[in-house]
């Protein structure tokens, strides 16, 4: 996911929050609003009704959208209970229009009657149901009062007094403003984001001119067009600038080493070569001390080989790579020979014949060297060389019993200059560079190399070639 798309996703959420936030608080204001105004509504009507029953005996002169009940509690009763009401101990008084023939307790429940005894009135929310079946959504406000009763000639009464009205036209206004306000805000999400989209990809704009001119930068640095002004982009163009050429001094610094390390290099290599020749050609040699020799021929004209890569990577930067097929059991059984000699340990080598890969053998001998050299400086006492045929590809594994490498030391170990245990490495000769080294080649053939390692257990490295056929036989002229 780009910048630019996770900034304009964090600000849509931010605005969807922030309507989200407002869309609540503003219905809850007006839902509270509405039923604080019904509340006084009741109040009112409860007075009215009050009213009503001590001039007339009767509420059927409450307006039409009222519901008003009352039960009139005997003088035999001081203290009456929900038991009470329920068993018909109360007296109806004629209801208002709207609540004749309903339920007289306007579907209050026994607790909210029991509450209303207790205290004296409450607020409730109730359904009542009609007789045809449909249910009517009320806001009720229940009440003990002492009053006179007209036509009930025995003075000061309790009565329980039942008002309430219908809350469907707050209910139906609520619901419209939920839904106006949802489609609302959804607009403003749509145009919200096109917009943020625009005003980030402006923003953006200079950041990603610089991610391009530094795209084009080749291995050796230059430096990036100078901006005007001082903004933020211009001064990130400078400091960039600034350690562009901080890598120009190192890049040349480097370069200056290969070139000398490697004309260094040449000459007692050249010389190992002329008398490990001399002593072949002109000397009586057992066939160990032949042997030997051809070892110590062999790897020199390696590193002869290595002394002019070092050359040209010194002025071109990468490795050179002279793509064939090799056969990796021979290879292998070379890297067997080499160290098997001065290891204390055993080499077991399983690679079938027939397997040819697509590479440079002077580079695949590098690559396994490398990792078969690690295992023995890490106190293997067993190391396997496999080959695993994958159809179109091939795998070379090396297989230690040493001590292993800590997960958390895996994702960086081909980085340049990179040590498990910098104190143990160093005593051990290491650089650093040798993994590095050797994803770089493994890079240069196409390939891919990873390791799997567990503390205690040992180490596994494997590297990914192309597959290749058989050479072809030469026929003799």
């Amino acid at each position: 996911m780009t910048l630019r798309t996770r900034i304009t996703l964090l600000t849509l959420a931010l605005l969807a929050f922030s309507l989200l936030l407002i869309g609540a608080s503003v219905y809850g204001t007006l839902r509270g609003t509405l039923y604080n105004s019904l509340n006084n509504d009741l109040q009112s009507s409860s007075q009215t009704a009050i009213s009503l029953i001590k001039d007339k005996g009767s509420l059927a002169d409450l307006p039409s959208t009222v519901y008003g009940t009352a039960l009139l509690i005997p003088p035999t009763i001081a203290s009456p209970t929900v038991d009470d009401i329920m068993g018909g101990a109360a007296f109806l008084i004629p209801p208002s229009l709207a609540a004749s023939n309903q339920n007289p307790l306007l579907g209050l429940s026994e607790k909210a009657l029991n509450a209303v005894l207790q205290s004296g009135g409450i607020y409730t929310s109730t359904h009542l149901v009609q007789i045809d079946g449909q249910e009517v959504p009320l806001r009720v406000r229940a009440e003990r009062v002492i009053t006179e009763v007209a036509g009930f000639p025995l003075g000061l009464s309790q009565v329980i007094l039942f008002v309430g009205k219908s809350v469907e036209p707050i209910e139906v206004l609520l619901r419209d403003f939920a839904q106006i306000y949802t489609a609302t805000a959804m607009l403003v999400l749509l145009f919200g984001g096109l917009l943020a989209y625009r005003l980030v990809r402006r923003t953006l704009e200079p950041l990603e001119w610089v991610a391009k001119k530094a795209e084009q930068v080749s291995d050796k640095p230059d430096k990036l067009p100078e901006l005007e002004g001082n903004n933020e982009v211009a001064s990130l163009v400078r400091s960039l600038n600034r350690m562009l050429t901080r890598l120009e001094t190192s890049w040349e610094t480097q370069t200056r080493f290969l070139l000398d390390a490697s004309h260094e290099l040449r000459t007692p290599v050249t010389a190992i070569l002329g008398h490990v020749g001399y002593l072949m050609r002109r000397t009586q040699l057992t066939p160990q001390q032949r042997e030997s020799l051809e070892v110590v021929g062999r790897e020199s004209e390696r590193m002869r080989k290595l002394v002019g890569d070092l050359l040209e990577l010194s002025q071109s930067g990468g490795w050179r790579v002279e793509l064939g097929s090799v056969h990796l059991a021979t290879v292998l059984y070379e890297i067997e020979e080499e160290y098997g000699r001065s290891f204390e340990g055993k080499i077991e080598v399983e690679a079938p014949d027939n397997i040819w890969a697509l590479g440079d053998p002077e580079r695949l001998h590098q690559v396994v060297a490398n990792f078969v050299s690690n295992a023995i400086k890490a106190g293997s006492t067993r190391i396997r060389l496999v080959v695993r045929d994958l159809s179109e590809r091939v795998v070379i594994r090396v297989e230690d019993n040493g001590e292993g490498i800590p997960a958390e030391h895996l994702p960086h170990l081909f980085e340049r200059f990179y040590r498990v245990d910098k104190a143990r490495d160093r005593e051990r000769g290491g650089s650093g560079l040798g993994l590095a080294i050797v994803r770089s080649i493994v890079e240069a053939h196409g390939g891919s190399v990873w390791v799997e390692s567990e503390p205690g257990k040992g180490s596994v490295f494997s590297v990914s070639l192309k597959r290749a056929t058989a050479p072809q036989p030469e026929l003799a002229g």
